[in-house]
């Protein structure tokens, strides 16, 4: 694991959060108004450094470790939910890419770095879920793949240079699993056959663009493949959902507190039938379960964040079990501040309105927490059947 400087880093956190209470918040009352994130708050993000925060020097990045660069995510979360979509997502897909892309392909690796190139992951689907069971095909004649399907909810799948596109082989099926699948780089640059349709009206997290995706025999060259044939969810799953899943679980904390916050705020200074909210039991108790509720979340994020750089086997269900309850956490901790406020938090005019939207997309950003509940439950399980084998075998041998 990478050593830091403390005291840079320490004046690093300053940085950050002196800009998310000023002039983020200016940025966020302009995304608010105008439903988009305009290009210049970008170029500063990127112009800042904070869209390569992570990645290794190596690469252009400021090797920041990881569980070091959560408690930054933390503090860029508690702003509009789109900048900290830009944050995240920047300051992650390098790992997808990174351990399979060629030396032709490194220098866009090194772009999405940097900021100089929006790279958007490109997985989900309307009518299969996010892992083998994909629909897309590519069909190979000679050095061009065919692309044929539809893509959907695909965050920054309007404006990005390139989509990180997963599909799988014509011919193969989901009893293949992971075998017939390929990743794909492919430029979004109007190419013949690609339709990308305009997905952004959503409840929260406004200005973030997401687009509906349509091909039909797309050409894509076979050079912009990453990786083998059959190492498509390699690709997808291996490097990037693992620890963007940690970073989600990261991203509801830090908006936990801003809520949280917002609701002290507000308690401190609401007065009604001469007395302050901050000295009514119901209120104080709302506030302290809050305070308890987020508390333990940070706690298990940044155990699950250890487990994955040490390389643990238990990182993958530390992963999913510090999403389910960070996001389940956010959940009451928006719905209590947003109480706090009383009628007042239903208007657009008071903060705690936009943290409220933007706090349920997390619900399903990375994986439902159905699906974790799976990941977790198939790891315990695991673990349960393998301790009895053990300890069958060591019966048998006795």
């Amino acid at each position: 694991m990478s050593t830091i400087d403390e005291e840079a880093f320490a004046a690093l956190k300053s940085e950050i959060e002196a800009w998310v209470t000023g002039p983020g918040e200016a940025w966020a009352e302009r995304i608010e108004a105008e439903g988009d994130v305009p290009r210049e708050l970008y170029e500063e993000l990127r112009d800042n450094g904070w869209l390569s925060l992570a990645a290794p020097a190596e690469l252009g990045g400021r090797g920041i470790p990881f569980s070091r660069y959560l408690e930054l995510l933390e503090i860029v979360s508690r702003s509009h939910g789109s900048i900290r979509m830009l944050v995240h997502v920047n300051n992650g897909l390098w790992r997808a890419l990174e351990p399979f892309v060629d030396e032709s392909q490194r220098a866009v690796l090194a772009q999405s770095v940097s900021g100089e190139k929006l790279v958007a992951f490109t997985l989900t689907e309307a009518t299969a879920g996010t892992g083998a069971d994909i629909r897309s095909t590519v069909r190979r004649e000679g050095d061009v793949y065919l692309l044929n399907g539809e893509k959907h909810l695909i965050t920054f799948g309007v404006k990005c240079d390139y989509w990180l596109l997963f599909a799988r082989l014509e011919g193969t099926s989901t009893a293949d699993g992971a075998a017939g699948t390929v990743a794909l780089l492919v430029p979004n640059t109007g190419l013949p056959g690609a339709e990308v349709i305009d997905d952004s009206e959503t409840m929260g997290v406004r200005g973030t663009d997401h687009a509906i995706l349509r091909f039909t025999d797309t050409p894509v060259p076979v050079s912009a493949r990453i990786g083998e044939e059959g190492q498509g969810l390699d690709v997808a799953l291996g490097g990037f959902l693992l620890p963007s899943r940690v970073s989600v679980a990261m991203s509801a904390v830090g908006l936990a507190e801003r809520a949280q916050e917002l609701a002290v705020e507000y308690a401190l200074a609401r007065e009604t039938f001469g007395k302050k909210l901050a000295t009514r039991p119901v209120i104080q108790a709302y506030l302290a379960e809050n305070y308890a509720d987020i508390a333990a979340a940070r706690a298990l994020v940044l155990e699950a964040a250890r487990a994955y750089e040490e390389g643990r086997a238990d990182a993958a269900a530390l992963s999913s079990a510090s999403k389910i309850v960070a996001v389940d956490m956010l959940a009451r901790v928006t719905d209590k501040a947003l109480q706090v406020h009383g009628g007042q938090g239903y208007w657009h005019r008071n903060a705690i309105e936009r943290v409220y939207r933007d706090a349920r997309a997390q619900r399903f950003e990375e994986g439902t927490n159905e699906i974790q509940k799976t990941v977790v439950a198939r790891a315990v399980l695991a673990e349960a059947a393998a301790a009895a084998d053990t300890a069958t075998t060591r019966k048998a041998t006795s």
